[in-house]
């Protein structure tokens, strides 16, 4: 073996090794916020710890072993960091089912039901790695992804399996169980955006008029962006929901700016996000009612609708402080919808601002690896789809932790792994599968050529061969 190769398999040693590493920890996290609820609200250790913390550390080692099979060269910090966000968000979700069940609601199940859906998001992500050896072979599927994202977009319309809940027209049910389609389609979206860019960015990148120092795209090229306005619009108005609005037309336009590498588009995408803000605001009374709710939010407490969610969350934020009062010490059943999402908030007030920027910081490492993955992969496509899987959870969290925190206005969005939502669980799995897929193909060593000398030739004639 030459001694780059032994060089490379030490380093591909100590990577696998440091991935077993956090992998532990992040069982750690998991296994032991659960233990924490148990104590800190029965003063007991949870009698089912042994099976829950068995049944985790098999899907998490599960995952890991597909990693290791059929992605050896894979990113190695990204299992790890989803492993604690899903582990921390089930043990949060058991926190409130305790909760309501204390205060004399239904019985709740929520946590069950979220570990069950971990359970075939775990399933879907080693399914996605074993059936997609190559993730150029997606490219293949643009304008069908995009027929398949805008057909998911439209099925809440249906009337049979469509229907709306808390005023969005984004759930289907079919068969007693409920599902947002809207999840898969944004994964769909990232291919088509990823496969449309790859053809069109040199004509999308060409330069219009001049104005103030940068070059706007001309005229011709709008139709692209003006067409995904469109669709944001269209999601806003019939569907009500701002929160996913946001987010494809959001995540279209970090892509189109990364693939042209043209500023101008950021403006364009600004002038068009501000004009469609102003209408929604004037236009739409859900908007205008969240906007009005964001700027006094104590104006409308006891209203309906009003600001109670927004403000019993900053309550219990305040409440908790910098290190929380601890799992079981405060009230985070007083905000609705604290298992979906509230979930930053309930993190906040049991378990304090320190664990809050934890979380934000592995969400930013998630962020972080996946830009690593865009710049180190070797296609177009690959680059584009990572940029696209960046995107997503960037802006999820931004606007989730913004609207929560008060920062901007909130939005319907789940966080990612953290909150309680089936739909959402799953399509971030199959996420970070195609994540660890691209990692894998961009950090795979290259076949290198060599000269071989072949002695039947009368010459020496130099033969190159794959080594």
């Amino acid at each position: 073996m030459s001694q780059s190769g032994t060089l490379m398999g030490f380093v591909h040693r100590r990577r696998r090794g440091a991935e077993l590493f956090l992998l532990l920890i992040a069982l750690v996290v998991g296994i032991g916020a659960y233990a924490a609820v148990g104590l800190g609200v029965e003063g007991t250790i949870p009698t089912d710890i042994v099976a829950y913390g068995g049944w985790l550390a098999a899907l998490v080692v599960a995952a890991h072993i597909a990693v290791r099979l059929v992605a050896p060269y894979a990113d190695p910090v990204l299992l790890p960091l989803v492993a604690a966000l899903n582990g921390l968000g089930l043990a949060v979700i058991h926190r409130l089912d305790l909760a309501y069940e204390a205060a004399g609601k239904d019985n709740h199940t929520f946590a069950t039901q979220q570990l069950t859906w971990m359970t075939l998001g775990v399933l879907l992500f080693i399914a996605t790695l074993v059936l997609l050896r190559d993730h150029r072979t997606l490219q293949r599927l643009t304008y069908t992804s995009g027929l398949a994202g805008i057909a998911l977009l439209l099925l809440p319309f249906l009337p049979v399996i469509g229907g709306q809940k808390n005023g969005a027209y984004i759930w289907i049910y079919v068969a007693g169980f409920s599902f947002q389609p809207g999840e898969v389609a944004k994964v769909l979206l990232v291919v088509a955006f990823a496969g449309y860019l790859v053809l069109h960015r040199d004509a999308l990148a060409l330069a219009g008029r001049r104005v103030l120092f940068v070059d706007l795209p001309r005229g011709r090229d709008l139709g692209p962006i003006l067409a995904m306005f469109g669709v944001s619009m269209m999601i806003l108005v019939l569907q009500n929901d701002l929160g996913s609005s946001l987010l494809f037309f959001g995540l279209f336009l970090v892509m189109l700016y990364v693939a042209t590498e043209r500023p101008g588009w950021l403006i364009v995408g600004g002038l068009l996000f501000g004009a469609g803000a102003l209408a929604a605001y004037t236009f739409v009374g859900n908007v205008q009612n969240r906007f009005n709710f964001w700027l006094h939010p104590m104006d409308y407490y006891e209203s309906s609708p009003g600001s109670y969610q927004p403000v019993e969350a900053m309550f219990g934020m305040g409440w908790g402080g910098l290190i929380g009062r601890g799992f079981g010490e405060g009230m985070p059943e007083r905000i609705i919808y604290a298992e979906s999402d509230y979930i930053i908030a309930a993190i906040g007030e049991e378990l304090g601002l320190t664990a809050v920027m934890a979380v934000i910081l592995c969400y930013g490492l998630i962020v972080e690896r996946a830009l690593r993955i865009a710049l180190i992969s070797r296609d177009g496509f690959g680059k584009l789809l990572a940029v696209g899987f960046a995107s997503i959870v960037a802006l999820q969290v931004f606007v989730v932790i913004g609207g929560v925190t008060g920062l901007i206005p909130l939005t319907g969005l789940t966080t990612p792994f953290l909150s309680y939502g089936g739909s959402s669980l799953v399509a971030n799995w199959v996420i970070i599968a195609l994540l660890v897929r691209i990692s894998d193909h961009a950090r795979r060593p290259i076949p290198r050529m060599t000269d071989v000398n072949d002695d039947s030739d009368s010459e020496s004639t130099q033969v190159v061969r794959l080594r």
